[in-house]
């Protein structure tokens, strides 16, 4: 393997991964983004030039899509809608690039014969109760609550159905919530730190009380990579760093090591259908492929990320305005 396409290639976690390839291996990446609001070119500022090609294209674009698959070896497919407030004013976006996009790889990298990884998300698999001891694992029954997570639910199903009915060579990984450098300002962790740099205070979903498992972007990037080069053709691997925190820690935790009071946030009305609690059991992971985060503690990498943010700002200002007067607008 010398080639990849990495599809959403200028996205947060798909950017953060392009950096992780061409810094540890000697690998040639291609990127294939829409630049939509989310993705930004300026994510892959700094990685080996030489090494790297950028495409500006759409994966429902099939033209587009063949040309690019046919010139790799592999195909690591970022590429998604994943907001969910996003998907509850519109679900139609997450439609057509979710599934209609990964339908479109998926027939190319069947036609060439190509490696595939499909990265989602633990979202399909719905929530958990708050008191529950289980974590999510590659046999939980999928049950997705919001527009955004049925689409990727859908998607792989897909990458599954390809793999038993057409023997594509794919894998799949679902992942815990990533956060770290390059992520757009709508998303929770980046929106209160950049709040808190502008004076303005973190707003708070509903209690609080809706847990999360987060993992940095590079530990979800080491773990793609290991998958990509060792995982067993047609499995489902779990990606998490047991880094369970319910989302009213996190807002604290975050004014805490910004020099803040850890009560100076906002409470706002819940959004509609919010799921409780995510959590990974990665097992299956370590055990059969060795991988283990190098973030296992979530205050170190939290730190770390507020300091990207306070150093970046060139990189998320654009953003900042426009996101703020769309949740003012929803009165959030």
């Amino acid at each position: 393997m010398k080639k990849l396409l990495v599809t959403g290639g200028a996205g947060f976690i798909g950017s953060n991964f392009v950096h992780y390839v061409l810094e540890n291996t000697d690998l040639h990446v291609t990127v294939l983004d829409k630049l939509t609001y989310a993705g930004n070119k300026a994510s892959l500022d700094g990685v080996p030039g030489k090494r790297l090609r950028f495409v500006q294209g759409d994966i429902v674009n099939a033209a587009a899509v063949e040309d690019l698959v046919q010139e790799t070896d592999a195909i690591v497919h970022y590429a998604a809608e994943s907001h969910n407030d996003n998907s509850l004013q519109d679900p139609r976006p997450f439609l057509e690039t979710n599934i209609i996009g990964t339908y479109t790889l998926l027939e190319a990298a069947r036609r060439h014969n190509k490696r595939f990884h499909h990265i989602s998300t633990d979202e399909v698999y719905g929530d958990l109760e708050l008191d529950d001891p289980e974590r999510f694992n590659d046999l939980t029954p999928y049950n997705p609550s919001s527009p955004y997570s049925a689409t990727k639910a859908s998607s792989d199903l897909l990458v599954r159905a390809w793999v038993r009915s057409f023997g594509l060579q794919a894998t799949i990984s679902n992942c815990s919530n990533n956060y770290g450098p390059y992520q757009h300002v709508e998303k929770f962790i980046p929106r209160q730190i950049t709040n808190v740099i502008d004076g303005i205070r973190p707003k708070l979903y509903g209690s609080g009380e809706n847990v999360r498992d987060w993992i940095h972007a590079n530990d979800h990037s080491s773990a793609v990579l290991t998958i990509l080069e060792q995982g067993r053709i047609g499995e489902t691997y779990l990606i998490g760093a047991d880094g369970e925190k319910n989302n009213k820690d996190v807002v604290e935790l975050i004014l805490t090591a910004m020099g803040e009071s850890a009560e100076s946030y906002d409470h706002v009305v819940d959004r509609p259908g919010h799921d409780l609690r995510y959590a990974i059991d990665s097992t299956k992971l370590r055990t059969e492929l060795g991988w283990t985060p190098k973030f296992p503690d979530f205050e170190s990498g939290l730190a770390s990320t507020v300091e990207w943010y306070r150093n970046n700002e060139a990189w998320w200002r654009p953003q900042k305005a426009v996101t703020e007067a769309k949740y003012a607008a929803q009165g959030q």
